[in-house]
């Protein structure tokens, strides 16, 4: 019975890769074909969507946070690491362990904050896009950073066990 779950978040997790790279791939595609044909437009025939420069905008903050989850996802996002070299080898993954929870912490506040911000948005009316409400075109945000502070906090726990079990494993000369 225990593989079953397991089985069942690796494909969840196949899936939710696969969905990110195709988000990535559709949104980099369109924004190319519709900055190049604005440009076409304008050059061609002295015309363009006026849309068109704010739809841009919008797909650049989308294709940042999808990138952004994806990083977090496979750990390539920003880091420096300079106390684990400095560090005895059975702590070596405490810095790694702070800066996760810390990471996770900051990804959260900013997920709230970012929900508060499409609350207020949608109560106003805000729109973008001609006539398009802005929540859901900035919906992404509170999204990403909820998803990238769960992340985060996985990758804290999964370092906490690695930290523990070092130091239980670890032999007093180290």
């Amino acid at each position: 019975m225990p593989d079953r779950p397991r089985a069942l978040l690796g494909r969840l997790e196949r899936w939710g890769t696969a969905a990110e790279n195709a988000a990535l791939v559709l949104l980099l595609g369109g924004l190319m074909l519709l900055a190049v044909g604005q440009i076409i437009m304008r050059i061609f025939f002295s015309a363009g969507f006026v849309w068109v420069d704010e739809l841009l905008k919008l797909m650049v903050l989308w294709i940042a946070l999808i990138a952004s989850i994806a990083a977090s996802r496979s750990g390539r996002h920003l880091r420096i690491d300079v106390l684990s070299h400095f560090m005895p080898k059975r702590l070596a993954r405490l810095p790694m362990f702070i800066a996760e929870g810390f990471a996770a912490g900051i990804c959260g506040l900013l997920a709230w904050q970012s929900f508060r911000f499409v609350q207020l948005s949608h109560e106003f009316g805000d729109t973008v896009l001609v006539d398009t409400p802005a929540w859901v075109a900035h919906s992404i945000v509170p999204i990403a950073f909820g998803l990238m502070s769960y992340r985060f906090l996985l990758s804290m726990l999964h370092e906490a066990l690695q930290l523990i079990r070092a130091m239980l494993v670890a032999s007093p000369q180290q």
